[in-house]
């Protein structure tokens, strides 16, 4: 009789408001500098071209409440709060969006950056993509204007609204389309708003895309290894 090696794990998945049913998550796209004010505090100008993305690994997602054990390899952990779109199963659909984080280690994307290598172990890593329930879109209403905001231990470190991205919601889709044949199960994070900056062990935060559920997320201590 076939079966697997290993017990194989449960495939990554978000809650959805109102359904007891929840959204597997099969890819994580992610939209590099698609803020412009953020672009520039990394020192770099927005590419109006065509936007560009990196992936995060589904099983390196996180959901709302986790405690993230602060991550080897990094001292320059950093938050970036953004806005994440769930795909459904007609092309180019919404099934709904949720409040998402993108934890970067800093200082290890900043390294591959200067060496022009590629950015994985900056940001795909255990718990690198925190993401909130997920409100269907027929319940989200217009969320063009809407605010993004996130706090650390209840101070304001992160705040802009979402027509401040460079490329929209309905632009990332089009585009991402041509390049992959997207559907259920695909996550986009859309990117951040200027105010990134670095966490701690114990420190608490939560990041809110107006109506919608918060993502909230406690940094632990170092998980011990060896």
């Amino acid at each position: 009789m076939n079966g697997h090696v290993f017990p194989p794990p449960p495939p990554p998945s978000l809650p959805v408001l109102g359904d007891s049913r929840r959204y597997a998550v099969a890819r994580i796209f992610c939209v590099g500098r698609n803020y412009a004010e953020h672009a520039r505090e990394m020192g770099h100008e927005v590419d109006r071209e065509a936007p560009f993305y990196f992936t995060k690994s589904a099983v390196h997602l996180l959901g709302s409440g986790a405690t993230l054990a602060y991550p080897p390899g990094t001292a320059d952990l950093h938050h970036e709060v953004e806005l994440a779109v769930a795909l459904g199963a007609a092309p180019g659909t919404i099934f709904g969006y949720a409040a998402a984080l993108d934890m970067t280690r800093r200082d290890l994307q900043s390294a591959a950056k200067d060496k022009r290598r590629p950015w994985d172990t900056g940001k795909d890593f255990e718990g690198a993509a925190v993401v909130g329930e997920i409100t269907p879109a027929t319940d989200a209403g217009a969320l063009r204007g809407a605010t993004i905001t996130l706090t650390v231990n209840g101070a304001m470190r992160q705040s802009a609204t979402l027509d401040g991205m460079v490329w929209p919601v309905d632009a990332l889709i089009a585009h991402l389309s041509g390049l992959y044949d997207l559907g259920p199960g695909d996550l986009i994070l859309t990117g951040t708003p200027a105010g990134v900056g670095p966490v701690v062990p114990g420190d608490r935060l939560e990041g809110r895309v107006d109506g919608l559920a918060p993502v909230r997320l406690t940094i632990g201590a170092p998980a011990s290894r060896g």
